[in-house]
Parts: structure tokens; sequence; C-alpha cells
């Protein structure tokens, strides 16, 4: 684990099972149809119950770079933004697209007044993945810029 405060922010990196983090958001690396599936995803539905996925049939789709907000089913959390990353090769502005989806979740958490939320490695694990040199930039730079707003959250 490695943790590094930067202005009024915490940002943890850890590895593990992202349903087993105390925080009031999880971020779900969701696909655009909301359907579930597996890794991260269903991972995550499996652990917050058949809830959850009743609130996401309420969306008809979330485009690619966005989240939607459901409640956290038998999580600890509040709240699952349901993030869609891009797929490498086939989006051709994916940093663009990535560095929405996480801007997109902050955005999501300062609306919800949350003071935490555990990020999974959106768009990294596929087979299309994003590789990580492209990866950094687009993760950062949104995490980063959370210290210059108002109410400070903690990124875990």
């Amino acid at each position: 684990m490695i943790t590094q405060a930067i202005q009024n922010v915490t940002l943890t990196l850890m590895r593990g099972n992202i349903v087993d983090i105390s925080a009031d958001v999880i971020v779900n690396a969701a696909n655009s149809a909301l359907a579930g599936g597996g890794g991260v995803d269903g991972a995550i539905h499996r652990a917050a119950g058949p809830s959850v996925m009743q609130e996401c049939r309420k969306f008809e789709r979330c485009p690619t770079g966005s989240a939607v907000v459901t409640s956290a089913g038998q999580l600890k959390a509040i709240y699952i933004f349901h993030a869609v990353g891009p797929i490498y090769g086939h989006h051709a502005d994916a940093a663009q697209l990535l560095a929405s989806a996480y801007d997109t979740c902050l955005d999501l958490a300062e609306k919800h007044r949350v003071q935490s939320i555990a990020f999974p490695s959106l768009s990294v694990l596929a087979p299309t993945a994003i590789p990580w040199t492209r990866l950094l930039p687009s993760l950062c730079k949104p995490l980063l810029s959370i210290s210059l707003r108002n109410p400070p959250i903690c990124a875990r």
C-alpha cells in the first residue's frame, strides 16, 4: 500500500478486493449496457446483491467516459458509481474518455458530498486494456485536480 497526501487529498494505492474497502463510494468498472459482467463488475454485483442490478436496469445505457449512480446494496459503501472506461484500440480518444470517466466520478462525489471513494483501475485488465504508460496521465490529472475543488474529498 502506498499513501500520499497532496494538499487536502489523501491518495492511497492498494491491491485487493474493492468490495472489502471501507469508502463512501465504490467505483465499478462497468460496461456501457450496465449489464454486469466479469472481473470488477461481476465481483461488485455479486457482493452488492440483486437490488443494484435492478437499479442499473432503470438506465438505458451509460456512455463511455461517463458514470451513473446507484445505491450500494449490501456493500459497506453508500453508493456505487458505475463508470464506463474506453476499450483501447476501439476508441480513438481512449485517454480522453478514460480521464472523463474518472472526472465524472469525482464530480458525482462532490454532488453527493462523500468523503471517500475507491476506484478500480478502469480499462486496464481486459485484453483490450489501455497500456499503463497511457493510463497514468489520464488517471492522475483528474485525481490531483480534486485538491483544488470544494468541498475537499478523500480519494482512497
